[in-house]
């Protein structure tokens, strides 16, 4: 059991091969403590072995929740903040000040609240000209700080969401975003919603060392099955784009008994 009263291994597991493991924890709260665990642990072992930590974050409520329970002790004093440094797998066009932004949300929610340096938090540039102009300037952003001018750079941890219509980062059903043709950052329109999104592509998704997917409610049950246990369409769930690309890599799913009650049957 952690500090903040959380016990992973007491929770069920299913193991879904190359789709990743699956952890089913009670509820939304024990969702949002075990994502907190886990970005404290991934950040510490990134931090020691090799002197940083990349992270990209993703939106939604339960990014929300562990955000204020790691701007709270013991986590704010455990994190070596000043060795993070954070980026967001994707954002809505609109200005940092919105409630829509995810970035806006994340700093005002718990990032502004720690001891992260300003420097280490790197928004998308939704002030630029074009969503096209923030996302090849978020690409040459990430090869900066990467110092990874033609490969692909490699997070130490990736936070995933996923809509109820299978949708992941900003990667959306039968968009053109699905084929990253080599880019890491795109501006994908979704006519869906009739606005364009900024979002990171899979195979940069994909090198990141530990892809962890926070999937909540009874809404998510029937696609996240249908990710995970269903045939292969990822034109139709581009969740099913995300597999790791490295041999140490690990994706895992940390989901809640409402979004996994479709899985539990399965396995029952």
């Amino acid at each position: 059991m952690n500090e903040d009263g959380y016990n992973e291994t007491a929770c069920s597991t299913l193991d879904f091969g190359p789709r990743g493991q699956v952890v089913i924890v009670p509820d939304g709260s024990a969702l949002a403590r075990a994502a907190a665990e886990r970005v404290a642990r991934v950040i510490e072992q990134a931090v020691s072995e090799r002197g940083h930590a990349f992270v990209a974050l993703s939106g939604g409520t339960t990014p929300r929740q562990m955000g204020s329970i790691l701007a709270r002790e013991p986590y704010r004093s455990r994190i070596p903040w000043d060795r993070v440094h954070v980026f967001w797998g994707d954002e809505r066009w609109v200005p940092l000040g919105s409630p829509e932004s995810n970035a806006g949300e994340a700093r005002r929610g718990f990032l502004d609240l720690v001891p992260i340096p300003p420097a280490n938090v790197h928004t998308w540039d939704t002030a630029a000209e074009s969503p096209q102009e923030a996302a090849v300037a978020y690409e040459t952003l990430l090869r900066d700080c990467f110092g990874e001018p033609s490969g692909i750079p490699r997070f130490d941890l990736v936070m995933l969401g996923m809509g109820d219509d299978g949708h992941t980062a900003s990667l959306f059903p039968g968009t053109d975003a699905l084929v990253a043709d080599g880019r890491l950052a795109v501006a994908n329109y979704v006519p869906k919603m009739d606005a364009p999104r900024l979002t990171l592509t899979a195979p940069l998704l994909n090198a990141g060392r530990e892809i962890l997917f926070l999937v909540g409610g009874p809404g998510k049950a029937d696609t996240l099955e249908a990710v995970l246990a269903g045939p292969e369409l990822p034109a139709g769930f581009p969740a099913q784009l995300i597999r790791p690309t490295q041999p140490d890599s690990r994706l895992s799913w940390l989901v809640d008994e409402d979004a996994g009650a479709q899985l539990s049957r399965r396995d029952s």
